[in-house]
């Protein structure tokens, strides 16, 4: 079995990419299917995502087209991984496309942390498109 230290979901969403764009980016949408914090898209913006139990992780925007690409580097100075969410338009929808990259699997925290994350970025990918489900109809 070859090792990987990335972890890569996708998950159609019946929503245009402007709402799941919203989603990605509006603090208050995002702490309502994922986490809170100051998420902007804007390269260089730093910001801290509240997980709960795991603590408030630094993060930094790293890379950003309108609608199409967000990315930044989470949990800076422990697992500094990068997080990249890529929109491609599908129909009416969008199909969202999640990698997580760099975690270290030589380091027990960075081979939990890919174990746990593995598990559940699908579960999240569930919960937006949950909200965004609930948006629409609200």
């Amino acid at each position: 079995m070859t090792q990987t230290d990335t972890i890569t979901c996708e998950k159609f969403l019946a929503h245009p990419p402007a709402a799941v764009w919203k989603a990605l980016t509006d603090p208050d949408l995002h702490a309502r299917w994922w986490a809170a914090g100051d998420v902007k898209p804007v390269v260089g913006h730093r910001f801290t995502l509240d997980m709960g139990n795991f603590g408030r992780q630094p993060c930094e925007v790293t890379a950003v087209e309108q609608e199409r690409l967000l990315a930044y580097r989470f949990a800076e100075g422990t697992l500094d991984t990068t997080i990249t969410w890529t929109l491609h338009p599908q129909g009416e929808g969008t199909r969202l496309v999640l990698t997580n990259t760099g975690f270290d699997l030589d380091s027990p925290m960075g081979r939990q942390a890919y174990e746990g994350m593995g598990k559940g970025w699908p579960h999240v990918l569930e919960r937006l498109d949950t909200m965004l489900g609930e948006s629409t109809r609200g």
